[in-house]
């Protein structure tokens, strides 16, 4: 199984709400085949590709 992929590490953002959000939705779109999740063990914006592909 491969690893979960940290987009964005909260504890050394300075993002708000708002931003996190939106920089949620890019990520999102630039990385269909992923599975984006708040990661509460790592503090983090994490991704794991999905099964099967996209």
């Amino acid at each position: 199984m491969e690893a979960d992929t940290i987009f964005i590490d909260i504890r050394a953002s300075d993002l708000t709400l708002a931003q996190a959000l939106k920089e949620i939705e890019r990520i999102q779109r630039e990385n269909p085949d992923f599975e984006i999740f708040l990661d509460g063990d790592a503090h983090a914006i994490a991704g794991r590709r999905k099964l099967g592909g996209a």
